[in-house]
């Protein structure tokens, strides 16, 4: 039996306290969270004990073994940098960091010790995803030439007011890139290459009055090999309307729109469907957290770090950043031209 405790008792955290719940072997024995509402809510759905610090959580009898962080973003890497020193394993929510230079310290404290660090990166298990990256390696359709993908959502002005580190660059990191088109920006450059170079531009079309953070960009990534994508996103839409991805082969194309449409250059069409989200959790958060719990806990004794581990996730995170730099925005990074 493996124990696990949640640090952070916000929204995100439901989807990983029901997939704890679901899964064999896991047993949830603590939540953190530093707002008293938020924990007694936590403790009354869980029935565990609560903290209010995490460092007495990790000095506790509550201990776990693995710890989940579903914290704001500028404290994933200061409350995961405390478990690692506690030899507790780690799996945060995304962003990795909300700085560059935050990410590269977890990735330095991940790789010194012996405890794993995942991230939740999702839609990586869809089953869209998987098969889109099978046939993608198996040279079927030929050489990846370019992929365009649309993040088109809606935001409110409530959402940023309920909760106002969402809308501040020293607590969120960013906007609409950091905390909603990342999962997006992650499957393009897993499913189409590694990026080298970065070309974009955020900014604020609809409260400019009240976040400091982009609702809107876009972007032109090139990948390693040549391929090219054309990526847009924004917050100021009216709908969530359904996230795309295409992508565009030598001999056909794949589409992501809930389901994978597979059509090949001899006409032929296959289609995979998604599966369909069981956890109360907002749809647009995907299907596949349990999934990608249960395989982090199940890996926990691998020679090999986690497959979506600190290395893996700051490449997204040093895209969207390039991004900001380009526009005026946040801290400065060197740009991929620089890397």
């Amino acid at each position: 039996m493996t124990t696990a405790a949640i640090i952070g008792c916000g929204d995100v955290s439901v989807v990983h306290g029901e997939a704890i719940d679901a899964l064999a072997g896991i047993e949830l024995v603590a939540v953190c969270d530093t707002q008293p509402a938020a924990l007694a809510e936590a403790v009354s759905r869980y029935g565990v004990p609560g903290f209010t610090d995490h460092r007495d959580l990790l000095a506790s009898p509550q201990r776990p073994d693995v710890v989940h962080i579903c914290t704001p973003h500028h404290e994933h890497v200061p409350v995961a940098l405390d478990c690692l020193a506690a030899g507790v394993h780690v799996l945060t929510e995304k962003p990795l960091a909300s700085t560059i230079e935050d990410a590269e310290r977890l990735i330095g404290a991940a790789e010194a010790g012996s405890a794993r660090v995942g991230v939740c990166f999702q839609n990586r298990y869809n089953a869209t995803s998987q098969a889109a990256r099978r046939l993608i390696d198996s040279g079927a359709l030929g050489a990846v030439l370019g992929a365009t993908a649309t993040v088109m959502w809606t935001r409110t002005a409530d959402y940023y007011r309920a909760k106002p580190w969402r809308g501040r660059w020293a607590t969120a990191g960013g906007g609409l890139l950091i905390n909603q088109a990342i999962h997006t920006l992650d499957l393009v450059q897993w499913l189409v290459g590694d990026v080298v170079d970065v070309s974009g531009h955020a900014s604020t079309r609809l409260y400019g009055e009240l976040i400091e953070v982009e609702d809107t960009a876009e972007m032109l990534l090139t990948h390693r090999g040549g391929a090219r994508s054309l990526i847009y996103g924004s917050l100021a839409n009216v709908v969530h309307a359904p996230v795309t991805i295409d992508i565009t082969a030598e001999r056909g194309s794949l589409s992501i729109r809930g389901d994978l449409t597979v059509t090949h250059a001899d006409g032929r069409v296959e289609v995979v469907p998604e599966r369909r989200a069981s956890s109360s959790g907002r749809s647009y958060w995907g299907v596949s957290h349990e999934m990608l719990i249960e395989d982090f806990h199940s890996r926990l004794d691998d020679d090999a770090p986690f497959w979506i581990g600190p290395r893996e996730a700051i490449k997204s995170l040093r895209i969207l950043k390039d991004v900001y730099a380009q526009s005026g925005l946040d801290q400065p990074t060197l740009t991929a031209r620089d890397r």
